[in-house]
């Protein structure tokens, strides 16, 4: 198990154009690309664990892919029946996702993933699929990978979907494009909404009106892509709240994505007095653009709405939150029960390590704003609880261990965050 030190950080200045490129929307491109006819290409595609898993997948379909270290070509032969059994790593994304887009493939498909991918749930997916006709099966009757899927044909659908999950609704938009019928799809608010805007983007036919999304088959192929990954919002964020924890700190991140359903959390953090710009600079699949974070007193807030919105930002926003004077409150968060650890009782348990008083929930959490103190936590293999706490360094000086799991999302987090202050591995 590796761990690493950070230490105290004075002040800052922080700009950079080397965050990571937008995982979601790397995941995408290359699923995506396997549906189109042509070569599709793909400019700064995210090489981390996770997103490289996927692409790995792909050309186990049939996919041929060409990398020549700046793009991604990915030419498309239709989805191929693969001998491999197809592992997903750490992805939730990539095995929720997979599910939809391979239950209307000809063949015979097997989804695995690493020790914490086996433990999350996947009946959110494979149960709304199996109604439609998927014929999908896995442990604990579906629930549990590894997971197996024989391709079918789809039925259309009208599904309205208990929880606010853009996994859920990319799997279903997907299986859609290769079902019988014009298929709806409703959900409880709006969720990420990156798969919609590429699909169009493709020329598929998608029309939302609010929290309705109607997706219409495919009559021909998709046409291929041809995009820049933007910088990844949820990566930017670490060094935000960097900047917004450090006296005199300031950070720049350039080339981000600015899509309203994926900045939510700086909107927080923004609430809580941080100041924070927006530039938008090209507007073509996603709006682009630079954000800068610059430090100011920080206080309490309550997070109750658009958590869809900033569920993976909640772990570093309560770093933030330790910092703030008063007592800040996240509610109708069980999502975070359910990611790569229980991040409810990982943020919890690590901020009680640092001297800050909380309060645990069934849905969140409060964290009463304090003096964060140094302390020896672990990750729990969780990529973004490892990066939360040692952002919360910059305050106090931490170490954390078991933080192999942050190349699964950002393979450059120590570089950058040396910037920042001293790292020792």
């Amino acid at each position: 198990m590796i761990s690493a030190k950070v230490s105290p950080a004075q002040s800052f200045t922080f700009q950079s154009d080397a965050i990571a490129p937008d995982k979601s929307i790397s995941h995408r491109c290359a699923m995506f690309a396997i549906l189109a006819e042509g070569e599709s290409r793909v400019e700064n595609f995210l090489r981390a664990e996770d997103t490289l898993n996927t692409l790995k997948i792909i050309s186990h379909l049939g996919a041929e892919i060409t990398d020549d270290g700046s793009v991604i070509t990915i030419r498309s032969h239709g989805i191929q029946e693969s001998s491999e059994v197809l592992d997903c790593g750490n992805s939730g994304t990539g095995m929720r996702l997979f599910c939809g887009l391979l239950s209307s493939a000809e063949g015979h498909f097997i989804l695995t993933g690493d020790e914490y991918l086996k433990r999350r749930p996947m009946k959110r997916v494979t149960q709304p699929l199996r109604t439609i006709g998927a014929k999908l099966d896995g442990r604990s009757n579906g629930d549990l990978a590894p997971l197996s899927i024989r391709g079918a044909s789809l039925k259309s659908f009208d599904y309205t979907s208990p929880i606010a999950s853009a996994q859920v609704k990319s799997a279903m938009m997907l299986a859609a494009l290769r079902s019988d019928g014009v298929c709806t799809f409703r959900e409880p608010e709006l969720s990420r909404d990156h798969t919609e805007r590429m699909l169009r983007g493709m020329g598929a036919r998608v029309e939302i009106n609010g929290l309705e999304t109607k997706i219409w088959p495919l009559e021909k192929p998709l046409k291929p892509l041809d995009i820049r990954v933007p910088a990844d919002p949820s990566s930017a964020f670490f060094f935000a709240v960097a900047a917004a924890i450090t006296p005199n700190a300031s950070t720049i991140i350039e080339g981000v994505t600015l899509n309203p359903t994926r900045i939510e959390a700086f909107k927080v953090l923004e609430r809580m007095g941080s100041k924070i710009t927006y530039t938008v600079t090209d507007e073509r699949y996603e709006p682009i653009g630079t954000i800068r974070v610059e430090n100011a007193p920080l206080h309490a807030v309550t997070v109750e709405e658009n958590i869809a919105w900033l569920i993976d930002e909640l772990p570093a926003l309560s770093i933030a939150m330790a910092c703030a004077e008063g007592k800040s409150i996240i509610k109708n968060a069980e999502e975070l029960r359910v990611k790569e650890s229980d991040r409810i009782k990982t943020v919890v348990d690590n901020l009680n390590l640092c001297a800050i008083v909380t309060e645990e929930y069934p849905d969140g959490y409060a964290v009463l704003g304090g003096e964060l103190k140094s302390a020896s936590v672990n990750s729990y293999g969780d990529h973004r609880i490892a990066m939360s706490f040692l952002i919360a360094g910059l305050k106090c000086g931490m170490e954390v261990h078991d933080i192999e799991c942050i190349n699964t999302s950002f393979p450059n987090f120590f570089e950058l965050l040396g910037k920042c202050t001293k790292v020792e591995k």
